[in-house]
Order: C-alpha cells, then sequence, then structure tokens
C-alpha cells in the first residue's frame, strides 16, 4: 500500500502541470494530475486526496468554482492556490473560503515545496489532534463496554464505536464457537453507507431486520440487500488447508479499505473484528488501525466476562429449577405448584409495571416460595385438617426457606418473597407480623399468586375451587389478607390473561 502523501495538480496548461507533477514527485509525494476543475472532481470522487495544488483562472471550472465544490466531496483535503500577480485580491478570497494558501506565478519551485510540504503537515496536526480527540471519545466507550455485563450490549456497543468513532462503513464481529471454528455474532452496516445496489433488490429493513438465521440485527439497510452486493456471506472464512483468509471471492463492491484485528484473552483467541470500507476517499490509517486495536482489546475483556456471566445466570437458573422441582416432588398433589404460582407472579408483575430485571426476580422468587417445606417432617398433604401442632410447624416453612438461602449469595434476592409470601395485609400473617407496605411488594405479589393457585388445584383434603369462587374469595379478602390495590389489578385483569393463554393453548383453571 503506497502511504505517501497523495496530491493532485489541477491547471490547464500540460508544462506546469507535468513540471509540478515531476518536481513532487522527487520530493516523495504520490502525484496525479487534471486539466481543470471539472476534471479534478472526477478524480476527487475517485481517490482520496490530501492536498490538491489549483490555478485560479481555467476554463470550464475554475479555482473558486473547484474550492467550493472540494468543500462538499473532499473536506479533508488541504487547497493551494496558484495565481498570477493581477489576482493577488481574488486569490485572498480564496483563504477566506477555506484555501490553505497560494503560490504566485511565475514561482519558484523552492516556494512551491515549502508551501505544500506546510500544508501536509498542518493536516497532518490536525488529524492527529482529530485522532486525541477520538482518543478520548474512544476512551469512554471502552468504559461503556467494559461497564456492561450483556453479550450483546458489549457487542452493539463495540460495533457502533467502529462505525462512529472508526468510521467504517461495515463492521463484523466473529466470535470462537468453542469447538474450534468461528461464527459471525454481529453485523451493522453505517446508516450513511449506501450500497449501489439495482433498485429492485434495494430493500430497507423493518422495525426489526433479520439476517439468514433470522436473528435480529442492526442497521436500517437490510443486511440480505446489502451482503448480495459484497460477498454471499460478506465474509468468507476459509479454514482449510491454506490456513484462514478473508474475501474467499473479491466483492462485488469495490473494497477500499480493510482492516481486522484479533480478540484475545490473554493468549487464547476467542474471535475478531473486521472493518470495511467502501468509499473510495476513504481508506483506514495507522490512526484508525490504533483505535480499533484499542476497542478489540477492551471489547475481548468484555465478551469474555459477558460469557463468563451467561454461564453464570444458566448456573443460577439450573440451581432454581433443581430446587423448585424438588419441592413439587414432595407430593402429586403440589406437582407443577410451583410452576404455577410463578407464571401467575409474572403476570401481575407485569401488570403493575415492573421492569423485566424486577420480573425475572419475581419469576425466581416464586419458583422457590415453598423451598422451606423441604424442613417441614411431617405429611402436609394428609387428608383433613392440620392439628395445631402440625400447624406450627408448617409456619416454619418460610423462615426454613430463608434459611436454605441464605448462605447462597447469589439467591439473596429471592428471599424476601420466600420468608414474607405468608404475611397479611393486616398484620395477622406469619413470620413477623408485618403489616400493609411494610411487606415487601415481592411478597405481595407472590401472596396473591400462592393463593390463587392453591384455592384452583387439587389438594388431599378437597378438589379444586372454581375460578370464579376463587376470584371472589380473593376480592373479599383484599384489604385484610391481601393488599388491596394487587388484589384489584389481578382480578380485573386476570380474564384477559386467561385467554391469551386459551389462545396459546395453555389450560387454565375452570
Amino acid at each position: 500500500m503506497d502511504d505517501r502523501p497523495r496530491i493532485l495538480v489541477v491547471d490547464d496548461e500540460k508544462v506546469i502541470r507535468d513540471m509540478l507533477a515531476d518536481l513532487l514527485d522527487m520530493e516523495g509525494f504520490h502525484v496525479r494530475t487534471a486539466d481543470d476543475g471539472t476534471s479534478a472532481l472526477d478524480e476527487l470522487s475517485n481517490a482520496h486526496y490530501d492536498l490538491v495544488l489549483s490555478d485560479l483562472k481555467m476554463p470550464r471550472m475554475g479555482g473558486i468554482a473547484l474550492l467550493d465544490q472540494i468543500g462538499k466531496i473532499a473536506p479533508q483535503a488541504i487547497t493551494v492556490i496558484m495565481t498570477g500577480f493581477g489576482t493577488v485580491e481574488t486569490a485572498i478570497d480564496a483563504m477566506k473560503r477555506g484555501a490553505y494558501d497560494y503560490v504566485l506565478k511565475p514561482f519558484k519551485l523552492e516556494e512551491v515545496i515549502h508551501v505544500v510540504r506546510r500544508g501536509i503537515d498542518k493536516k497532518r496536526m490536525v488529524a492527529e489532534n482529530m485522532r486525541l480527540k477520538e482518543a478520548v471519545s474512544l476512551y469512554k466507550v471502552s468504559e461503556a463496554i467494559a461497564a456492561s455485563l450483556s453479550l450483546d450490549q458489549v457487542l452493539e456497543t463495540v460495533a457502533d464505536s467502529c462505525v462512529n468513532e472508526v468510521h467504517g462503513d461495515f463492521v463484523s464481529a466473529w466470535l470462537s464457537s468453542g469447538e474450534g471454528g468461528l461464527f459471525e455474532r454481529l453485523r451493522l452496516v453505517s446508516p450513511q453507507f449506501r450500497a449501489p445496489v439495482d433498485s429492485r433488490d434495494a430493500g430497507h429493513a423493518g422495525d426489526e431486520p433479520l439476517d439468514e438465521q433470522g436473528d435480529a440485527v442492526l442497521g436500517r439497510i437490510d443486511p440480505r440487500k446489502v451482503v448480495e452486493q459484497l460477498t454471499p456471506d460478506a465474509i468468507i472464512i476459509d479454514q482449510g488447508a491454506r490456513g484462514m483468509r478473508f474475501y474467499a471471492e473479491m466483492p462485488k463492491l469495490p473494497l477500499a479499505s480493510f482492516m481486522a484485528v484479533p480478540l484475545r484473552v490473554q493468549s487464547r483467541l476467542i474471535g475478531f473484528i473486521a472493518l470495511a470500507s467502501f468509499t473510495v476517499s476513504k481508506r483506514f490509517d495507522e490512526g484508525q488501525r490504533k483505535l480499533l486495536s484499542i476497542i478489540g482489546s477492551r471489547a475481548a475483556a468484555a465478551i469474555e466476562n459477558a460469557r463468563l456471566y451467561e454461564d453464570l445466570q444458566a448456573t443460577f437458573q439450573q440451581t432454581i429449577e433443581g430446587l423448585a422441582k424438588a419441592i413439587d416432588k414432595m407430593d402429586r398433589y403440589t406437582s407443577g405448584h410451583s410452576d404455577r404460582v410463578a407464571t401467575y407472579a409474572v403476570f401481575l408483575a407485569r401488570r403493575l409495571g415492573l421492569d423485566e430485571v424486577q420480573v425475572e426476580v419475581v419469576r425466581q422468587s416464586a419458583l422457590m416460595h415453598d423451598i422451606g417445606k423441604i424442613g417441614c417432617v411431617l405429611n402436609l398433604n394428609k387428608p383433613g385438617k392440620l392439628t395445631n401442632d402440625e400447624y406450627e410447624v408448617f409456619k416454619q416453612h418460610p423462615v426454613f426457606g430463608r434459611d436454605i438461602l441464605d448462605p447462597i449469595k447469589f439467591l439473596h434476592p429471592l428471599i424476601p418473597g420466600v420468608y414474607l409470601h405468608h404475611e397479611r395485609w393486616d398484620g395477622r400473617g406469619y413470620p413477623l407480623k408485618l403489616k400493609g407496605a411494610d411487606i415487601p411488594l415481592l411478597a405481595r405479589i407472590i401472596s396473591v399468586a400462592d393463593t390463587y393457585d392453591a384455592m384452583t388445584s387439587d389438594r388431599s383434603y378437597r378438589r379444586a375451587l372454581p375460578h370464579e369462587v376463587s376470584m371472589a374469595e380473593i376480592e373479599r379478602c383484599a384489604g385484610s389478607q391481601f393488599d388491596p390495590d394487587l388484589a384489584a389489578t389481578f382480578t380485573e385483569q386476570i380474564e384477559a390473561y386467561r385467554d391469551e393463554m386459551r389462545d396459546k393453548g395453555k389450560k387454565v383453571p375452570e
């Protein structure tokens, strides 16, 4: 790759163009020429240039008109105007309109070299200042990456950073499958990038565009349409005898620039991030590579942490599910009780407007609410009523539940629901005889759900009560046993919920 500064010389006199081209080439610049402003615009549209050295007066399009257009199509390029003594005022006006400097004709060659080098140095300083600003911004981005424990959120932040900070047209994040392979976990097309596709194939995605596997992806352009223009699968990984490589075939769109950085945790490769530019005037430089490396290094650690957290969450869920099943195995009459209570509790929590994090705590606590019955060494489902002594033992199951969960720190958020779901709004419950709003909301929700399922399920000492009877009992006990607002929400909205369940083919109490 030619990393020399690129200069476009624009003059209608061939002798001057050739002389300047030879001179600047010998000084270490990459030089192209154009014979007027119109030709120069064609060049600027097809390639990146650092500096434009343009005559002021030319046919078709002169230097002033060209300067205005450069500001639109190549704003990163510096412009130096060449002019005669008679048009110095016009050259000064050009500087007011954005030109960097001017040289007078007839010019001395060393003067031209001096102005050009000064312009290129200024461009580098501006670029470096921009890089420093981007680095500060990127530091904030990297902190955001490191702060999240959600793999999806980490990858979305990484992709947004690659588009907005590194200015890629297309970003693709690949992760290790854990079985020796790699798979594309996320792809993002810059909203500013518009692939020149045939109008018959072009299409904008809806609110949730999908990729080939049906997974939601980001971006305003339907990746299925864009990918057809890039390669059959955007980035092709070939892991055959020739080793890994990008692009098994050339993209259908001209690839202006491409770079990728590995995602490593210590010495272990967990994936990579690839960035592509399909905009001819936008080629990645060393500064952008460094920015991408910073993103990659922070992303690797964050991705590893997110995966470990997902594994922990999976273990957490499995632990809860296992304990819930252990409760339900105690007696055939309690089979499925914990799951049903969790279902009703989640329904009520959502109707109360709790967010999904709170709803999940409700669900997990409801699954665990009777875990303390494991400590009750008596037949709680015998025919007939419990004796006073048996009832006193039964009343200890919330305390036993608290004691079972207390040594397990990650289950601590569930304890209020497990320990206090038999408290009553009027203060006559157990084990603490809490009253009203002193009872945690989590416990009040589970209390309603637990009672409803207990009434609408068969027990050894009675058959299930009809749904209408159970509803009447909850209404009757609102303000005494139950939080009146929660009881009202439950009774008012349960019918709509039951209809939803029937539509899904689920069985509901009759």
